[in-house]
């Protein structure tokens, strides 16, 4: 068996440790180029360890000498910093497996893709911040681009051997989240604990409220309106509580072809590291008897108005996805820290939207430079709703 190399940024979060899950489960396949975290020194430390990295690095360069510490006698290279991620994210690999949360992996995951290798992408700001910066490097790169979120991975599935000009449309189901079947009075006083408890997956606090808002979906909305070329206008989303069905491809003579699996984040992870064949998973198998039964909804933009302020930052284009993600990434963070209500999230993300505009980024620069300043905005107005 020829053994591929790998790299993991984000190797602490959920989908790296994910990812190492299925690696551990066939270790002479791969050889472990970086892991990157942000300051989990000891964890990281121990993953570097357990599979051989050649690098360990940290974002935040205060927790180098915990770093140094645990790989002490190793022989595994530590470093910190920005320009560290970066350095780590463009050594060469078969795969890169790009999973940090938010727009600080915005400089990694473009320094992966201009390598021109495979880049499996678990990074939804990459795409939604800087979608068109984002692919047309991997154009210019010949970089292949495989999708890691179960529903672009999902769509992936459903449109290998198919031409994109035949499909009639492409749903996203969302789980809806824990708050799906809550009123908007309800909603009101919903509290951060409430918020992370997914009730299909396990994923890390900021993903997690994202579901309970629905901005999750919004944003994978317009990371899908860059990932598959059909036009916005024919991309959809569907609630679909049982997380069963993770997205559905319609082409125009009225098939449609739907990707099945269990809530468990390794199917996809497995899909794209094995791409373009498939690998033995320690995973769950699907029980459709036990599940019963399988049921869709429309979504309900006024209780969750999260995915009509997506659709209609991603109709605007330039910088609005950005300036949208900045927005919601302080509000979330603010309503985690109990400065705001829950339902002051998707408040706080359209004022921002309609009192901050900017031109539309022409370099990833461009991007990190929106991001700054909508974040500014953002805090102002978390500030005044608080």
């Amino acid at each position: 068996m020829t053994r591929r190399s790998l790299s993991i940024l984000g190797a602490t979060g959920s989908i790296g440790a994910s990812t190492l899950d299925l690696v551990r489960h066939e270790r002479g396949a791969w050889e472990v180029v970086a892991l990157t975290a942000n300051c989990q020194a000891a964890e990281l430390g121990r993953l570097a360890r357990e599979f051989g990295a050649k690098i360990a690095v940290v974002a935040d360069e205060s927790c180098l000498p915990e770093l140094r510490d645990a790989l002490a006698g190793s022989g595994i290279e530590a470093a910190a910093g920005a320009q560290a991620l970066v350095e780590a994210a463009a050594r060469p690999a078969d795969i890169v497996i790009a999973a940090i949360v938010g727009c600080a992996g915005l400089e990694p995951t473009m320094a992966a893709i201009e390598q021109g290798r495979v880049v499996a992408l678990a990074n939804k700001e990459a795409l939604v911040s800087a979608g068109d910066v984002m692919t047309e490097a991997v154009r210019r790169c010949g970089t292949v681009l495989l999708p890691v979120d179960s529903e672009h991975n999902a769509i992936f599935q459903c449109l290998a051997g198919n031409d994109v000009a035949d499909v009639q449309s492409i749903t996203l189901t969302a789980s809806g989240g824990p708050f799906r079947d809550w009123s908007i009075e309800r909603l009101s006083v919903a509290t951060p604990g409430e918020a992370v408890k997914h009730p299909n997956w396990s994923m890390g606090a900021k993903i997690s409220v994202d579901s309970a808002t629905m901005f999750n979906k919004g944003l994978e909305l317009i990371e899908a309106y860059h990932l598959f070329p059909v036009g916005l206008e024919k991309l959809r989303i569907i609630v679909h509580p049982q997380s069963v069905v993770h997205s559905m491809v319609e082409y125009r003579d009225g098939s449609t072809l739907a990707q099945l699996g269990p809530s468990d984040m390794r199917v996809p992870i497995a899909s794209a590291l094995a791409w373009p064949r498939r690998m033995d998973t320690p995973c769950s198998r699907l029980d459709l008897a036990s599940i019963g039964e399988l049921t869709f909804r429309a979504p309900d933009e006024i209780r969750f108005p999260a995915t009509r302020l997506a659709r209609e930052a991603a109709e605007a284009g330039g910088a609005a996805p950005a300036i949208l993600n900045a927005a919601n990434e302080v509000a979330v963070a603010a309503f985690l820290a109990g400065q705001i209500a829950f339902t002051r999230i998707a408040a706080g993300v359209e004022n921002v939207l309609s009192s901050y505009a900017a031109p539309a980024p022409a370099s990833l620069s461009d991007v990190l430079a929106i991001d700054r300043e909508a974040r500014i905005h953002a805090r102002e107005m978390t500030e005044a709703l608080a």
